[in-house]
């Protein structure tokens, strides 16, 4: 399955990995644009600190792991589609890379009855997930011990893995994860 991964859903750290990890899996494949992973860069440089050129060699490392996954969306034109005309090149580009559909946060600036003209799906991140988890439930796990090692490892402390989720907008998928659900 081909989802668009729209930049709210990139930007925060351990939802990215969890996202990126699951593709790494082979659990569906990801697509992105230039315009998405700007938006990204955009964002992560509001943090400080050169957050915005760690978030660039982020963005090349998983273009290199995913070189089909950049879209230019060349496909019909969008304009005035959805909601939030800033948005439209989301639609785009799942229309060009022939999507199943987009994984965002936004679910307002995504209504149904607009993607499922096209014959798009809209998820959460969260949902998303938890989807991948009921189909592949040991492979997801490996993902997310990965993910919790690594929190550890750049916090130098414990980390909660449901609490960690749950910060990151995985709540479901932490609870289930953790109680074994």
């Amino acid at each position: 399955m081909r989802m668009v991964l729209d930049a709210c859903v990139i930007f925060p750290t351990v939802m990215r990995e969890v996202l990126i990890g699951a593709a790494e899996a082979g659990l569906y494949t990801p697509l992105w644009s230039e315009r998405i992973i700007g938006e990204w860069v955009r964002a992560a440089g509001r943090l400080g600190d050169g957050a915005s050129g760690i978030a660039r060699a982020e963005a090349a490392v998983m273009q290199d792991a995913f070189p089909a996954a950049m879209i230019a969306a060349t496909g019909p034109d969008c304009s005035g589609a959805l909601p939030d005309p800033g948005d439209d090149h989301v639609l785009a580009t799942a229309l060009a890379g022939a999507a199943a559909g987009i994984v965002t946060r936004n679910i307002k600036d995504f209504p149904l009855r607009v993607l499922g003209a096209h014959g798009l799906i809209r998820s959460g991140p969260d949902d998303f997930l938890m989807a991948l988890r009921r189909e592949a439930p040991d492979a997801l796990g490996v993902v997310l011990t990965r993910v919790h090692g690594r929190a550890e490892a750049i916090s130098g402390r414990d980390q909660d893995m449901r609490r960690l989720l749950k910060r990151a907008g995985l709540p479901r998928l932490g609870k289930a994860h953790t109680l074994g659900m």
